[in-house]
């Protein structure tokens, strides 16, 4: 059905959504944590579609057709008959795009809460990451994006209706600090799921539950000492490695110089870190870059932590 285009409005939204990170080694598809760095917008209704584009990706974030911000805000008021109000945006982006950074689901939900505001939909928080969660296939990133923290999700549905994310928010006791290591090539979602196997031993999936709830108990008891063992997964990452050769050589420098364990962001190629909260970045950083270079890889290496800061907005009145 053919849009129509709605006079413009004189309210702009500004948005801020946070990185995410996913899986968490066992986790595989229930959790993830925000972390602080992240996307920002400046949306403001005008007389056609433009953006303005600025930081990481540059070229991405910029390119107008087939713009994955600006298809879902268009996706969503269609869907709700709701007029489409052309949008200038000028876009901030730090979070690198398809590199396991939860780049995606940031940006579907930059485009609900655009259509939510800008098509004056009466949506809660919860319909909000929903939306995001049946577009993503999955809850974890875009439940951790829009309310910060770490998250513990699944999808659910009733027969007869939509499916919905049921999600709870686990606020990490203590300082958990981070160190991201991203690679120069990209791996899409699609190509990391289809090396997973159709079906796993019972062994293998005792091991990720009990894992799993190890991991929460860390995270909510502020235990960094357990991960270690926590961080073991046995159902995605044994055959994501081979398509993200920064995985095997960082895991190897579990327990050295406060080096906690190492995990794929997401489903790859990106490697996030943990590190004990006493332990010296500096050091860590040189000691991970060269032993990467030993391995003949490089990465960038982003420092970082868990922020209990979700999405936030303003509205703001010209």
């Amino acid at each position: 059905m053919p849009s129509k285009t709605a006079r413009p409005k004189r309210s702009r939204l500004r948005l801020a959504l946070p990185a995410t990170s996913a899986n968490l080694g066992p986790a595989f598809d229930a959790a993830a944590l925000a972390m602080d760095f992240y996307i920002k917008l400046d949306a403001r209704a005008a007389e056609e579609f433009s953006i303005n584009a600025s930081g990481r990706d540059r070229e991405i974030c910029g390119k107008l057709p087939d713009h994955l911000i600006l298809n879902t805000y268009r996706e969503v008021l269609a869907a709700a008959g709701r007029p489409i109000t052309p949008l200038s945006l000028r876009i901030a982006n730090d979070i690198p795009i398809g590199k396991g950074c939860g780049s995606s689901a940031a940006a579907r939900l930059a485009g609900i809460a655009l259509a939510v505001h800008f098509g004056r939909l009466r949506w809660t928080g919860a319909q909000i990451v929903g939306e995001a969660s049946r577009r993503e296939q999955h809850p974890d990133n875009a439940s951790a994006c829009w309310m910060g923290g770490l998250t513990v999700a699944r999808m659910s549905a009733s027969t007869g209706s939509a499916p919905e994310a049921q999600v709870v928010c686990v606020p990490p006791k203590g300082k958990w600090p981070l160190l991201l290591a991203v690679p120069e090539q990209s791996l899409s979602t699609e190509d990391a799921r289809s090396v997973l196997p159709a079906q796993y031993s019972r062994a293998d999936a005792v091991t990720n539950v009990q894992n799993s709830m190890l991991l929460l108990a860390a995270f909510t008891q502020g235990r960094p000492d357990l991960l270690s063992a926590a961080l073991e997964d046995r159902i995605h990452q044994p055959y994501r490695a081979a398509l993200c050769p920064l995985l095997p050589p960082l895991q190897e420098l579990k327990g050295v110089n406060g080096i906690l364990g190492a995990v794929l962001s997401g489903a790859g190629p990106s490697v996030l870190i943990f590190l004990d909260p006493r332990a010296s970045l500096p050091a860590v950083r040189k000691l991970v870059a060269a032993h990467l270079s030993r391995h003949r890889l490089t990465a960038e290496l982003i420092p970082t932590s868990i922020t209990l800061c979700g999405a936030s907005s303003s509205i703001v009145r010209d």
